[in-house]
């Protein structure tokens, strides 16, 4: 049965850790990940937060990259999308999910962990995708697993975003989902400081992931190496 999990490990034991400890406020979004042969990962990131050479003064500093290219660039401190090529470590790390024929749908980055969400034709994979990264001496923590049917809308198998994590955690706090509401999607978008849209579409996603984790869904069952 097609399995579809989301694993986070540790960044310092993945790579950019020493970029976010030089520029604490930095914002990473993973555009997408390439396979470039069985040992080969390029990530295509949008980085923000920080002056453009802060970030490229960090880059060139952490030890886990070995080169990067800015292909789009922004504004000073807004979004620039650079192309990283990461030290050994990343390959082998993306080698053990790619000989596992694991598919990796999309990925977070923060100080803390690189969380990824996963996709393997059978679960004995995602196990053996397990046990080769933490041979490697990477700490995994399995955050969420799924069985995936043949027709399953991937998109319900994502794990909470970030932002969708606070938006609904806001929404909640102050009160949106209660009856009669105390504060209304205008105002609440308005102090989180995003648009009515952007809130609306975070709650709606938000909403169907948690639905679907409650809905003919798997537990999160423990893997065995």
């Amino acid at each position: 049965m097609t399995t579809v999990t989301e694993l986070a490990l540790t960044s310092n034991e993945v790579a950019l850790a020493e970029t976010f400890e030089a520029l604490p406020d930095l914002e990473i979004r993973i555009k997408s990940i390439v396979a470039e042969g069985p040992q080969q990962a390029m990530p295509l990131v949008w980085i923000s937060g920080e002056p453009q050479a802060a970030i490229e003064d960090a880059l060139a500093d952490d030890s886990s990259v070995t080169e990067f290219d800015r292909l789009i660039e922004g504004s000073d401190t807004d979004e620039n999308l650079y192309r990283i090529e990461y030290a050994t470590g990343v390959s082998n790390m993306c080698s053990a999910i790619f000989s596992n024929d694991g598919t990796i749908l999309d990925a977070q980055c923060s100080a803390t962990n690189w969380t990824f969400r996963l996709l393997f034709p059978e679960r004995n994979l995602l196990s053996e995708t397990v046990g080769e990264l933490e041979d490697q001496g990477i700490t995994v923590d399995v955050k969420r697993m799924v069985e995936a049917g043949r027709n399953a809308d991937l998109e319900e198998t994502a794990a909470l975003t970030e932002a969708q994590e606070e938006a609904i955690n806001e929404a909640y706090d102050r009160g949106y989902y209660d009856v009669p509401r105390r504060i209304s999607l205008e105002d609440l978008a308005a102090e989180l400081d995003i648009s009515h849209q952007a809130l609306s579409e975070r709650l709606r996603r938000a909403n169907k992931v948690l639905a679907s984790e409650q809905i003919g869904q798997p537990g999160h069952d423990e893997i065995a190496h």
